[in-house]
């Protein structure tokens, strides 16, 4: 049994799942139960604490299948949350590799805007981003999504003291996991909204990087790493004005509502249609109905609209 990664808190076997995860690249718990000789529950146990670690990523479905975290930065991650002394070895090892790239593009510093190609490029990038962010990360999120619908890393910088705020379109919220992905996010310290109409993917850490695709079609896509310049400012105060316009997801102060009824009210005024709302909470499409019916009579409001001006009046949501 592997114990490479026990200085960095991984569980011998856990590691060992994480290595078959690596090997196969997805798995569901059951064919790594098979490949390991042990149980599927106690693979599934595993794959839930490499999930808290940020080693593995649950991919989007009805079936529980995962996918592994890039290894690189995944333990990065893993190493930054336990030693100060290490993670400032590593900012100046990153600045490093930075100057390296830089010269080897025969140029003095870094361009103030930057094209990567790929989904893993991508994915490494909006990993590193995260991970280099001291104080604030704001996104507009919405698919399609490069590796996986979940962002382990988020948790750990949480853990840290990152501030992060989060912009989602109603169709983010459609995606299976994506809604209990976001509310336990949420519970962690995320602040989060949602936007009819957002048509982009941003990413902005400490508003002086930015990650943004320049196209929703992740088949080779591309995507602007923005430093330091007027683009940069102009994209912030884009996401300023769609947080502005975004509805809450979390429960505002003095909220009359019980959470659920809070939910349903939100996830309904964003856009989605009752069978969405149903799929998300894991109701029946009657049940739905039946407690929007209780909702439009305790907000006096005739249709989907009306209630949500007055529940935004309320300051219900």
């Amino acid at each position: 049994m592997t114990n490479e990664l026990t200085a960095a808190g991984i569980d011998p076997f856990d590691e060992s799942v994480y290595r078959a995860v690596l090997t196969r690249r997805t798995a569901a718990p059951a064919e790594l139960a098979a490949d390991l000789g042990c149980s599927p529950l106690r693979v599934a146990r595993a794959l839930d604490r490499l999930h808290d670690h940020g080693l593995v990523g649950r991919l989007a479905g009805v079936r529980r299948r995962y996918a592994a975290i890039e290894p690189g930065a995944a333990v990065e991650s893993l190493v930054r949350t336990r030693t100060a002394e290490l993670d400032r070895v590593r900012s100046a090892a990153g600045e490093l590799s930075r100057l390296f790239a830089a010269a080897q593009a025969g140029t003095a510093g870094e361009d103030e805007v930057e094209i990567t190609t790929g989904r893993e490029a991508l994915g490494r990038w909006f990993v590193r981003l995260q991970q280099e962010a001291r104080e604030d990360v704001m996104t507009l999120d919405r698919p399609p999504y490069a590796l996986t619908t979940s962002n382990p890393v988020e948790s750990n910088a949480l853990g840290r003291g990152v501030r992060y705020r989060a912009v989602y379109a109603p169709e983010a919220l459609e995606w299976p996991g994506v809604l209990e992905d976001i509310r336990g996010l949420v519970s962690r310290g995320e602040q989060a909204r949602v936007m009819p109409g957002l048509r982009i993917k941003l990413a902005i850490a400490d508003r002086r990087l930015a990650l943004m695709p320049l196209s929703l079609d992740l088949d080779g896509v591309r995507a602007a790493v923005i430093r330091p310049s007027t683009l940069l400012d102009a994209l912030t105060d884009y996401w300023e004005l769609c947080w502005k316009q975004a509805l809450p997801l979390d429960a505002p102060a003095q909220d009359p509502l019980g959470e659920e009824d809070r939910l349903v009210l939100t996830l309904l005024v964003s856009g989605l249609k009752d069978e969405a709302i149903a799929r998300q909470l894991g109701w029946s499409v009657r049940t739905v109905r039946r407690r929007m019916s209780r909702l439009h009579d305790l907000l006096g409001a005739v249709n989907r609209f009306q209630a949500g001006v007055v529940a935004a009046r309320r300051g219900w949501i």
